[in-house]
């Protein structure tokens, strides 16, 4: 692996984002969706991709809270190696924002403040009835169907298939990655829309892609890496030296 290309497009950059998706987090220890290993391999009582749909969660909240507590809200799990230096090239100045479809929350816990969360957060949940606000552990120690103090039910601030993106999240992320001289898209299929098709917006210098698997935009990459993030970002300069 050739880490020299990509440390000098760094180092000339001044205008950097990321765009990440699930494998930016599987060397922390949490699940992705597709891999063998991924969650919509596991099997349950219902296929992981209807679990995880709005008009499931209304009807079967029991159901969705079981699987959701035990597979997507791991609260305990720490930032990797990619995380850390991703927050320290913001830090250094040269890494203008995040864009990632994760939501756990792992970005801005290693430091990140430019995140754009696609998908949501597992930190956020909010009263369906009244919006009182929650966090993660609420969610994690409640029982059953987590309900408000008011009686209204409890929903995660995360996007379950059948719902739209933030509007204010989508455009300020296309905003970013419009600006952007670098981009290095990461740890994703790219096969997700419309998150994947955000890449069309990209109109800088380099396009870098670092994934174990191939994805339908590497022939479009500059600098291609089809390796795990941490042996790329490991490697990476990433402190105010650079």
């Amino acid at each position: 692996m050739n880490i020299d290309a990509l440390q000098d497009r760094v180092r000339e950059s001044r205008n950097i984002v990321f765009f990440g998706g699930a494998g930016v987090s599987t060397e922390s220890g949490i699940p992705d969706f597709r891999s063998p290993d991924g969650l919509y391999h596991m099997h349950y009582a219902y296929p992981p991709e209807t679990i995880i749909s709005h008009s499931f969660f209304l009807a079967h909240p029991e159901e969705f809270y079981r699987f959701y507590r035990e597979k997507m809200l791991c609260l305990d799990a720490a930032p990797n190696i990619t995380h850390k230096k991703l927050a320290e090239l913001e830090t250094a100045g040269k890494l203008k924002a995040i864009v990632t479809q994760n939501i756990d929350g792992l970005h801005q816990k290693a430091g990140s403040r430019a995140v754009y969360e696609l998908h949501g957060s597992v930190h956020r949940n909010y009263c369906m009835e009244c919006g009182a606000f929650y966090d993660g552990a609420f969610i994690k120690e409640s029982r059953g169907i987590p309900r408000c103090s008011c009686g209204g039910m409890i929903k995660p601030d995360v996007v379950l298939y059948e719902e739209c993106l933030d509007d204010a999240v989508v455009r300020g992320a296309i905003a970013a990655i419009g600006q952007a001289d670098l981009l290095i898209v990461g740890g994703t299929s790219l096969n997700v829309y419309p998150a994947a098709g955000m890449l069309q917006y990209f109109q800088g210098k380099t396009l870098v892609l670092i994934n174990k698997s191939p994805t339908p935009f590497d022939a479009k990459a500059d600098l291609l890496y089809q390796t795990s993030l941490g042996s790329v970002f490991g490697a990476l300069e990433t402190g105010e030296e650079i």
